[in-house]
């Protein structure tokens, strides 16, 4: 029978080293991040930010114009801007939906444009004089009729969209074809990248979805206008746009006050003043007093009189003292 050993102070040193190098080891394992090489990041964050604000200025004009379309109270809501693959995109789409593919003009690609049937027949009900407010849940293909009450519908949204855009560039939207089937819409490849924007749509007692489609790489084309949109800097004005400026301010009305500033009483002084009281200001006449203009000081000058009415004499500008 073998005899027991004491370990060495090196053989436990060697012993915890490799416990340690293992969960070093597994530590960074864990932060590992599986990454898909079929679908880059095509697009830098400020960008999509950018593109964030830029579709909540969309959903903002696309309320108002809807119900005004529609003659109803209508709220749009800025849900999510994502970068998916376009067969992820689709996957997410109900069916059957109503879809259209979009071209881009001067860009090519095309984009893609949904509308839930949540929304699409009561909007259709609406259009052909109900109040949309019937609650009936329709699972159904839309007819050619009403795709083409629809193409009011859309004129209005692209309208929206292609003013959205115009800060960065100017594209022109137009319907290229129709669909109701997502798996049908064959208009990109199942991996490329597209830019998703989702926009959650309420009106009356219907709520839905509107989602927008576009190729990742016409944005990715757009990042410097994008750059140049959103840059901190700000170009100098001209002397044009100085003078238009004046002439826009120049009939504001704003409020002049003359005071004497420095001399206080105590709150228990004012209450005991009775008529006939002289009030000893200790402010001496050579002294000029402030004009405020608006609550800041402008002016130094005199109180005088012009006729029955006070007056103020200009002496010099207020100048504030570091």
């Amino acid at each position: 029978m073998a005899a027991d050993r004491l370990l060495s102070q090196e053989e436990i040193d060697s012993v915890f080293r490799s416990l340690k190098e293992k969960s070093k080891a597994e530590e960074a394992c864990r932060k590992a991040v599986p990454y898909d090489f079929r679908r880059p990041d095509r697009i830098a964050k400020h960008q999509l930010r950018a593109i964030h604000l830029l579709h909540e200025n969309f959903a903002r004009n696309l309320a108002s114009s809807l119900s005004a379309y529609l003659r109803a109270y209508v709220i749009v809501n800025l849900v999510s801007v994502e970068q998916l693959s376009f067969s992820e995109f689709s996957q997410c789409l109900p069916s059957p939906t109503c879809l259209v593919s979009l071209a881009m003009r001067p860009y090519e690609g095309s984009a893609v444009l949904e509308i839930n049937p949540s929304l699409v027949f009561p909007i259709l009900e609406i259009l052909l004089g109900g109040t949309g407010r019937s609650g009936a849940k329709i699972n159904r293909e839309v007819t050619e009729i009403e795709q083409s009450i629809l193409d009011g519908l859309y004129r209005i949204i692209l309208h929206d969209l292609k003013q959205a855009w115009s800060p960065v560039t100017e594209i022109d939207f137009a319907i290229e074809t129709r669909e109701t089937e997502p798996q049908l819409l064959q208009i990109m490849a199942p991996n490329e990248a597209v830019l998703t924007i989702g926009l959650e749509v309420r009106m009356a007692e219907n709520t839905g979805m509107m989602n927008i489609a576009m190729p990742s790489i016409i944005v990715k084309m757009l990042r410097q206008k994008f750059d140049q949109q959103w840059s901190v800097r700000r170009a100098q004005s001209t002397p044009e746009e100085q003078a238009r400026i004046l002439r826009l301010i120049k009939p504001a009305s704003v409020q002049l006050d003359v005071r004497l500033e420095g001399p206080t009483l105590a709150a228990q002084e004012i209450l005991a003043l009775e008529a006939g009281d002289i009030l000893v200001l200790d402010y001496p006449i050579e002294r000029p007093v402030q004009v405020k203009v608006n609550g800041v000081p402008k002016f130094k000058g005199f109180i005088g009189s012009s006729g029955r009415k006070r007056a103020f004499v200009i002496q010099e500008p207020y100048q504030v003292r570091d």
